[in-house]
């Protein structure tokens, strides 16, 4: 029997205080008992168009194989060509939906997100759920050819560019879906704008990827503003942590500690999925969640403070910048035959 919604609530809000029951399978297990859950086989997707990012491996794989299952039309994209084809023809087989396609883009090369949302536009018309899933964490800094920190530049820049580009598909879509796929680790930064590409002198890859997805969370709110009228609403969310290959490669003393208690891929993308299927998404727009329940942005008073309007907006100036893509008014322009848009 599901409990009372209040004592449900004082349950999900001390798991959430004490972090560790919250972030790991503990919580996964109790918030899905507590809000009786709807299993996501249920939801049918059939004639959705999802693109989802870092399809190849972890939670990305573990929701290409959920998706399938729904009957989404499905496209994944990742770096390699090679991999992409594996896993498709894998998941084919597996879901027998024949609806995979593969997109070749390497999201920390500006050039190659241009291609790619022009390759993808030249299949599909209408695009109802945009995934920036894919993640990077990297031992030492690297740029990319335009000198961006390669990190910053696959998961803040590179996923603005696409959303960008990708405007006049999700508006053909509408109510369409943007998704953000970030951390809980982001928790732990402040928005930084000036110093969000650290130098070599002071790089750590886990602070370089926790600042990366502070950038994301508020980025997904700055996008929700600009699109809601629109009808495209923009969520972010973080899976809690993850046993995957990319978190044992990256923290393997971290992921040794959590041991049993960490989260397997499909727990960790439960409510990416629902963001996407369900219509509990559609009924606001710019949040933050875990666990199918919108959460704060800050649990610390210094990241908090950080996050002014003069910060988010030189964020968005940034990735204007950076990216060479820039937002107008002419964007997004109603009339009678649907919505027209400018992407010059």
């Amino acid at each position: 029997m599901k409990p009372p919604h209040l004592v449900a609530d004082a349950i999900d809000a001390l798991l959430e205080v004490a972090v560790v029951p919250s972030f790991t399978r503990m919580g996964f297990e109790v918030r899905r008992r507590l809000d009786d859950w709807r299993d996501l086989d249920s939801y049918d997707l059939r004639g959705r168009v999802v693109l989802l990012t870092g399809a190849t491996s972890g939670l990305g794989l573990a929701a290409a194989h959920q998706f399938a299952r729904c009957g989404a039309t499905l496209i994944l994209a990742s770096r390699s060509a090679e991999r992409l084809e594996r896993v498709r023809d894998d998941i084919v087989a597996q879901t027998g939906n024949a609806a995979v396609d593969i997109l070749e883009v390497d999201l920390g090369d500006f050039e190659a997100v241009r291609a790619a949302a022009a390759a993808f536009q030249l299949r599909y018309e209408r695009l109802d759920v945009l995934v920036h899933n894919a993640g990077l964490l990297l031992e030492r800094r690297t740029s990319n050819a335009s000198g961006t920190e390669m990190t910053v530049a696959s998961q803040v820049v590179g996923p603005f560019l696409l959303t960008g580009l990708l405007l006049a598909p999700l508006l053909r879509a509408t109510p369409a879906r943007v998704l953000w796929m970030s951390s809980g680790g982001m928790y732990t930064v402040p928005l930084t704008v000036d110093d969000l590409e650290l130098d070599a002198s002071i790089y750590r890859g886990p602070r370089q990827y926790a600042l990366a997805k502070r950038a994301q969370v508020v980025l997904a709110t700055l996008w929700a503003r600009r699109l809601e009228a629109a009808g495209v609403v923009v969520h972010a969310l973080h899976p809690g942590w993850v046993d995957t290959p990319g978190m044992s490669e990256a923290l393997p003393g971290f992921t040794r500690l959590l041991g049993r208690q960490a989260r397997t891929p499909e727990q960790g993308a439960d409510t990416l999925v629902w963001l996407s299927a369900d219509d509990a998404a559609l009924e606001s727009t710019g949040r933050f969640w875990h666990d199918r329940r919108p959460r704060s942005l800050h649990r610390w008073v210094g990241t908090r403070a950080s996050d002014t309007a003069a910060r988010r907006l030189a964020l968005w100036a940034y990735c204007e910048r950076t990216s060479g893509w820039k937002w107008s008014d002419r964007l997004i322009a109603r009339s009678s035959g649907g919505p027209a848009v400018d992407t010059t």
